[in-house]
């Protein structure tokens, strides 16, 4: 695949499909995402593993990307490097599909044992639980595909069980009565991740809550009446001068009869509503908090609601029997009928257009309302016995490790975040109502005794002989056994070489949105079995949002497929965006022009690599940096160096973004615009027969600027020219590649005989050389003088090719050396007959800047001088006039706060283009004097 023959010539027409599948199959089949380095210094990573159920979306591509790139630039640094890949089994959402599948037969899980189910999800993930994995493929990771991991692999589940029966053995697992998020469709506590908060058009109602002894009332209201029937409390805020006679006082409810005590809590706000609160503590969090601190114990709270949400009898059997049986939302109506009818409902009364007072039965609200993710119908508060890791345990070694700087989080920003909700953590439930899972190992006997245990049969062993066990039918969360995922995936229990090579792992990137459901539960358990860091370093990275900055949904419509922009543009671009963009934790705002703006990158380097390939110019020999004369090369060296050293920098401070573009302005700028642009005389061999002035054949160049062989040098300067060159583009597909590895790989393969071996396994650049000043200098001067010239007639409207003279009284030593050196370069570059160094003839003339010098360029004969300066003080007027425009607009606070936002997001954007072409056009009149 490394061969010069014909057959490697570069198409001229650049096209990713062609060679993504190509390379990665390559890749992939000769084991080069993990070639044996046994005295390498390791390096790992893990990926975060994905639902097994799920498909690539623009977050993974993102957080995928990212690791990509540190790997492949790790591996490229020589090390062992390691990128864990695998899957999560997704309890819910793996239930979810099979048993939909089901649903489409007319069949349903319950018509099969437990055991039959689980056969069937094993049959589905067999089936179909690959499909992001083949994606993660063709975004380009570069993972460890021979030890694909699962979460339910039977080293993964002895591993987790293990940790169960430890936690539960050192009393850091327990089994308690508490609140939950319920899922009344899913039948099943969910986490806080798996939460969405929808907004709901809803209600205020207000009631009267009387006091037993008759003395009157207080006014309560919610925005949930149907709790009513398991109220246990009201509360007053303990400073609130209006209630204070009231506290201790007892309640008697309208409908259950129950009573129960005014109790002063700060969770009582004066300033909202009427400051009582009616106290749920079986259906609200913070209800629950409070009826804790009033003295309620958990077993004691009421409970008013089945697996289904319907209304069941309290505890204490007061709920009137009307409202048993039925849904809570029926109920709702149900109870606000029944406190109207009784007087106990306070109408909310507004005005008509005529000033007429009108009541209604509650304040209209628009309400933030929890649904479940997965089941979506509202979440549901509830009161039940689960299992529980003793979180604020596990968590002070990780605060220690942030603190000390054994984990670094980047941005340190997130640093404050993290410690708030360390610092304030509450019991992690870890039990769910599912029967696909790791199961809990514990076991009930009849007496209600509970027997923790590895295996059945140590669980009797404790339990002794005869002792009939039940298993408790639950499974336990993901979060729990995804914790576990840097060392459980290493062979841990066992003590495997892996383990002891590659933890704790160096690395692991992640969304800022799972910093506590994932990151602090790995560092929480890691720290706690392995005592070492899962890992040194915590990247956490932002949300890629649509365009105009909102977050991306399907309801919105405004999900994009990255899929999509592969097929259209190619991996590399795609990739490329994410880490051009991705600026330390800030959000990604997607924008499908600057993907395909990177594949025009792409192609730029594409053609570059072609036109050296037509020139002769192939493969380096050399690591090290080739022997230079000329400043030319000698400063294209230096650039690869200054390039290297700020590529390095932005990778180990983890920034992404200034890494990508560090190699893209190099390659764009400094190889293809101007060093192949000033070489091209040099390495482009004559037409047989050509006289001076002919030009040269093109060759797939990246310019379309005529060669003058009569500026060529001799054959020593090309071979040298052209072996700098090949080093030099070597080194740009070496610092390229882990940003961009499919066009590069290919290129790799095209430019040279490489001894079998493939870019995503060569050395990354040692030059071995330094910058040279003088070469910068005189190199910098060129660049300056030729830009700002093609500026000058830009600006002046003067045709590019037009040749101009020109002249520099009184140069510095430094600069008349630099333009003897050099005048083919500026003839054929800057379009100028030379530059002569003497005073300029009178007329008027522009003035272009090169380092210290002003060079002077005649404009009679060239422009109409008055009509050019009609024109754009013409043009600059009605630029000038727009930018005021818009300025009085942007500084109207009334269109700033009411205006939609991409209309001010526009206005600015145009403010700042017209301000921009103000002083373009002020300066060009300048250059008229």
């Amino acid at each position: 695949m490394t061969d010069t023959t014909p057959d490697s010539e570069l198409p001229k027409t650049f096209d990713p499909a062609a060679i993504e599948a190509k390379w990665y199959e390559h890749w992939e089949s000769k084991g080069l995402f993990r070639p044996e380095r046994p005295d390498a210094q390791p390096f790992t990573i893990v990926n975060p593993p994905p639902n097994v159920t799920g498909s690539l979306h623009i977050g993974h591509a993102l957080d995928n990307t990212l690791q990509d790139v540190v790997i492949r630039y790790e591996r490229l640094r020589g090390k062992d490097a390691l990128w864990v890949v695998g899957t999560d089994h997704a309890g819910i959402a793996t239930q979810m599909v099979v048993e939909r599948q089901l649903e489409a037969r007319q069949d349903k899980r319950t018509n099969y044992s437990r055991e039959a189910f689980i056969d069937k999800v094993w049959e589905w993930k067999a089936e179909s639980g690959g499909t992001i994995t083949r994606q993660l493929r063709r975004l380009g990771c570069s993972m460890d595909w021979s030890r694909e991991q699962f979460t339910m692999d039977p080293h993964f589940t002895k591993a987790v069980v293990k940790v169960f029966v430890d936690l539960y053995n050192q009393g850091l697992i327990y089994r308690d009565k508490r609140l939950v998020n319920w899922d009344p469709k899913l039948k099943t506590a969910i986490s806080d991740l798996e939460v969405e908060t929808r907004e709901v058009k809803g209600g205020f109602w207000r009631f009267r809550y009387p006091f037993a002894d008759g003395t009157g009332y207080v006014e309560v209201a919610t925005t949930r009446p149907e709790t009513m029937l398991a109220d246990m409390a009201v509360a007053v805020h303990p400073e609130d001068e209006r209630y204070k006679a009231a506290v201790g006082k007892e309640i008697l409810q309208p409908l259950t009869g129950r009573k129960f005590k005014v109790v002063a809590d700060e969770h009582a706000d004066p300033e909202l509503g009427s400051g009582v609160v009616k106290i749920t503590p079986g259906h609200d969090f913070n209800d629950f908090e409070v009826g804790k601190r009033a003295g309620i114990k958990p077993a004691d709270m009421l409970n008013m609601f089945d697996a289904e949400a319907r209304v069941v009898q309290t505890a204490d059997g007061l709920v009137p029997d009307k409202y048993l049986g039925l849904d809570r939302f029926v109920v709702r109506e149900l109870v606000v009928a029944d406190m109207k009818q009784a007087g106990f409902l306070i109408p909310h009364v507004t005005k008509d257009a005529e000033g007429n007072e009108v009541e209604s039965d509650f304040e209209p609200r628009t309400i933030q309302t929890p649904f479940g993710d997965r089941g979506g119908v509202v979440i549901e508060p509830w009161l039940t016995d689960q299992w529980y890791v003793n979180a604020e345990h596990l968590a002070k070694a990780p605060l220690e490790a942030v603190r000390s700087g054994a984990i670094e989080i980047v941005p340190k920003s997130w640093e404050k975040t993290f410690f708030n909700w360390m610092e304030n953590i509450q019991p992690w439930c870890v039990s769910r109502q599912l029967w696909w899972g790791h199961r809990i190992p514990a076991w009930y006997a009849a007496d209600g005794k509970v027997y923790v245990a590895e295996t059945e049969e140590e669980a009797q062993a404790l339990a002794g002989a005869g002792v009939a066990l039940e298993r408790d039918p639950d499974v336990l969360d993901t979060w729990f056994s995804s914790a576990l995922w840097p060392f459980a995936t290493l062979g841990w229990p066992d003590e495997t070489e892996l383990v002891k090579r590659h933890y704790p792992n160096d690395l692991l990137i992640s969304g800022f949105d799972i910093l506590f459901f994932w990151d602090a539960r790995m560092a929480m358990q890691g720290l706690h079995f392995m005592k070492e860091v899962p890992w040194k370093r915590l990247y956490l990275h932002g949300l890629v949002r649509a365009a105009d900055g909102q977050k991306m949904s399907k309801s919105k419509g405004n999900v994009v497929d990255p899929l999509g922009l592969i097929d259209q543009y190619g991996a590399d671009a795609l990739r490329f965006f994410m880490a051009a963009m991705e600026s330390q934790g800030r959000d990604v705002k997607m924008d499908e022009k600057r993907v395909e703006g990177y594949r025009n990158f792409a192609t730029k380097l594409w053609n570059a690599a072609r036109f050296c390939q037509s020139n002769g110019i192939t493969a380096s020999t050399s690591v090290a940096a080739p022997q230079a004369t000329s400043a030319v090369n000698k400063w294209i060296i230096g650039e690869v160096v200054e390039t290297l050293a700020e590529l390095d920098k932005a990778m180990a401070d983890l920034r992404f973004d200034a890494a990508a573009n560090a190699i893209y302005h190099f390659v764009w700028d400094q190889f293809c615009d101007w060093y192949l642009e000033l070489v091209k005389p040099i390495v482009t061999p004559a037409k047989a027969g050509a006289q001076p002035g002919e030009d040269a054949p093109q060759g797939g160049s990246a310019s379309s600027e005529g060669l003058d062989p009569g500026l060529r040098r001799d054959d020593a300067e090309a071979a040298e020219t052209k072996a700098v060159a090949g080093w030099v583009l070597d080194q740009i597909l070496v610092m390229l590649h882990p940003f961009m590895p499919f066009v590069t790989e290919e290129l790799w393969s095209k430019l040279g005989e490489r001894a079998d071996y493939p870019l995503i396994t060569a050395l990354w650049p040692q030059p071995g050389a330094a910058v040279d000043p003088a070469a910068k200098a005189e190199v910098d001067w060129l660049i300056a003088l030729i830009g700002n010239m093609r500026t000058a007639k830009n600006e002046l409207g003067i045709a590019p090719g037009a040749k101009l003279d020109a002249y520099l009284p009184d140069p510095s030593a430094a600069t008349r050396g630099i333009i003897e050196r050099n005048p083919g370069a500026i003839e054929r570059l800057a379009r100028l007959n030379g530059i002569r160094f003497e005073p300029a003839p009178g007329g008027a003339a522009m003035q272009v800047g090169a380092g210290d010098a002003n060079v002077i360029v005649p404009l009679e004969g060239v422009i109409d001088i008055a009509a050019e300066k009609a024109r754009l003080e013409k043009a600059l007027a009605a630029s000038q006039k727009e930018a005021k425009s818009l300025e009085g607009r942007l500084g109207n606070p009334s269109f700033v706060e009411k205006a939609k936002p991409e209309a001010v997001e526009k206005a600015r954007a145009d403010h700042a283009l017209h301000v921009a072409e103000a002083e373009r056009l002020a300066a060009a009149l300048a250059r008229l004097g």
